[in-house]
């Protein structure tokens, strides 16, 4: 941990963190309220929500963000998502936390300038995360750890640096995979899969109702999906003396150990 402390890449990432996470969530949640303005010239007829525009805006903006700063953090804007990379022994401990602190805050700073932006909106509640009419806790809980595992399992599988067939953009795949959570979430729980997402909209609209779905549910399908990965469909080959190593110190590679130049790791592009 004092290793990781001291280097100014370490830092760097995690605003990376905080500047990438306030952007995407801006932009995602802001596409989603768009559609409760009143159409232009019929001030009496508003649009009805589009779940494949929403399921784009949320896929392309985790795209944008990861080819932009994944160079600097990895870009895991999701606390899930930070979680299997934990579990997989990719990230120290110490890492992960100062990424999900910066994650939460991006969330909250986004959600909070949106509330400013869509102010003139009845009833705004910030894309606050809800669950929808006939969904028990339960069926909630459970959509959140699908649509959560499959997000996490690809982040793993693409960004697998024992991989040589990775063809394509890493970001993009990863993109598509936040807009297929989406496809499938979004009209039984309003989509969490991001447990800081949620909880910018909670914190910033004091509404809090079942919100423990959405830190549970997607905390199991990304715990699931790098044990899954890790321990079943692609076995890594290091002890358990490595892996301790990894959660307290980090990896060697990660940063120059001589300087603070860019010779990061980059985790969410294809070797």
């Amino acid at each position: 941990m004092a290793s990781e402390f001291k280097k100014k890449m370490f830092w760097r990432a995690v605003v990376a963190e905080f500047f990438a996470m306030s952007l995407f969530i801006f932009i995602s949640i802001g596409s989603a309220l768009g559609f409760s303005f009143p159409v232009v010239g019929n001030k009496t007829s508003t649009r009805s929500q589009d779940n494949v525009k929403v399921s784009l805006a949320f896929g392309l903006s985790i795209a944008t963000m990861a080819q932009s700063v994944g160079h600097i953090s990895g870009a895991h804007l999701n606390p899930a998502v930070t979680l299997g990379l934990l579990l997989s022994c990719q990230i120290s401990i110490f890492k992960a936390l100062m990424y999900i602190i910066a994650q939460c805050l991006g969330a909250v700073v986004a959600t909070a300038i949106l509330s400013g932006v869509t102010s003139s909106l009845p009833n705004n509640l910030l894309g606050l995360n809800a669950l929808s009419e006939g969904i028990n806790a339960g069926q909630g809980l459970g959509i959140e750890i699908i649509a959560t595992l499959q997000l996490v399992l690809c982040v793993l599988a693409t960004t697998d640096r024992r991989r040589n067939d990775v063809s394509g953009s890493a970001p993009l795949a990863i993109g598509l995979s936040v807009a297929l959570g989406h496809l499938l979430a979004i009209d039984y729980t309003g989509c969490g899969i991001n447990p800081a997402r949620s909880f910018g909209s909670a914190l910033i609209a004091n509404n809090f109702e079942n919100h423990w779905i959405f830190w549970v549910g997607p905390i199991i399908g990304g715990a699931s999906a790098a044990l899954i990965y890790d321990f079943i469909l692609a076995p890594r080959s290091s002890d358990l003396t490595d892996r301790v190593k990894v959660w307290t110190s980090g990896q060697v590679e990660e940063y120059d150990l001589e300087g603070d130049d860019m010779n990061s790791r980059v985790e969410m592009k294809p070797k």
